[in-house]
C-alpha cells in the first residue's frame, strides 16, 4: 500500500532510529512504514477504536485517546518526533493541540488540507456550497473538520507563537509543488517545526 503523499514525504525525512508519537494515526499506515523502513520505535494514538483495533492488529503500539486531553498526559520531550497528519483542523484548540505537540517532541511533523486551494474556492464560488472532493468526501455536516484553515493562517498561527520552521512542504493533485503561492496553489501542506 502506498502513502499519501504528505505521509509519504514525513516517511522520508523522518530520522532512522528515532522515538515518534504519530497523534490521529488512523490504521498506522505511516507508523508501520517508519518501523520497517527507517527502524523507529513508533507509538501512536487514535481516537477511533476500531482504527486502533487495526493498528494493533498489525502490531504497532497504538493507544485510544483524544489528543484534546490526553496529549497533556505525555511528559516533556518524551519523543524524538511528534506527527500530527491530517488531525489539526479537527482539534477544538488548534493551537493548545500545537502547543502540546511541540512540549512533547523536539520536532514536529504538521500536515493538513488548505481549505484556500484554488479549486476549493473555484467550487465555493460556482456552486456557492462548501465543495465535496476527494480528499473531503464528505458534505460539510458530516466531515470531522471543525477549523477550516489555510497555509497563510498556520503560518500566522506559528510566527505568533513563535515557532520555528525547518521546512515546508506542498502537493497538489497528488504532486509535490513548490512552495510559490502555495496559499491557492496547494491542496496540503506539511510543515517540519521545532521550538
Amino acid at each position: 500500500m502506498s502513502l499519501r503523499p504528505d505521509l509519504a514525504k514525513i516517511a522520508e525525512l523522518v530520522p532512522e532510529g528515532v522515538r515518534v508519537l504519530d497523534v490521529g494515526c488512523g490504521e498506522g499506515e505511516l507508523m508501520d512504514v517508519l518501523r520497517r523502513e527507517r527502524g523507529v520505535d513508533a507509538r501512536g494514538m487514535e481516537i477511533d477504536p476500531e482504527l486502533v483495533e487495526k493498528s494493533v492488529s498489525r502490531g504497532l503500539s497504538v493507544v485510544q485517546g483524544d489528543a484534546d486531553r490526553d496529549l497533556a498526559d505525555y511528559p516533556d520531550a518524551a519523543f524524538d518526533v511528534a506527527i500530527l497528519s491530517q488531525t489539526l483542523q479537527t482539534a477544538s484548540r488548534p493551537d493548545y493541540m500545537l502547543d502540546q505537540l511541540l512540549r512533547i517532541g523536539r520536532t514536529a511533523f504538521v500536515s493538513f488540507p488548505n481549505f484556500a486551494y484554488w479549486k476549493m474556492r473555484l467550487s465555493l464560488l460556482m456552486n456557492g456550497r462548501m465543495p465535496v472532493t476527494r480528499h473531503l468526501p464528505v458534505s460539510w455536516y458530516e466531515t470531522k473538520n471543525i477549523h477550516h484553515l489555510t497555509v497563510d493562517d498556520f503560518r500566522q498561527l506559528i510566527a505568533d507563537k513563535g515557532v520555528t520552521v525547518e521546512g515546508c512542504w506542498f502537493f497538489a493533485d497528488g504532486k509535490e509543488i513548490g512552495g510559490s503561492n502555495a496559499n491557492w496553489r496547494a491542496e496540503h501542506a506539511v510543515f517540519r517545526l521545532s521550538r
